[in-house]
């Protein structure tokens, strides 16, 4: 697979984990615990995963 497939499958997975979060994100902005910590724990994976694209963009910078 080549590198700027696996940046955009990457990126697309971002868009999508950012999607899930939303619901929960309006849930907890209006009161209910439970869905402030699903935001929490999916802003979690959102930062590992988007610091692994960094990483990855980076790596693929140093190899061209």
């Amino acid at each position: 697979m080549s590198d700027s497939n696996t940046i955009l499958e990457n990126w697309e997975s971002l868009k999508e984990l950012v999607g899930t979060l939303e619901l929960d994100v309006h849930k907890n902005a209006h009161g209910n615990k439970s869905a402030g910590v699903r935001a929490r724990r999916g802003l979690r994976q959102l930062k590992d995963a988007s610091a692994s694209l960094v990483k990855l963009t980076l790596e693929v910078e140093k190899s061209k």
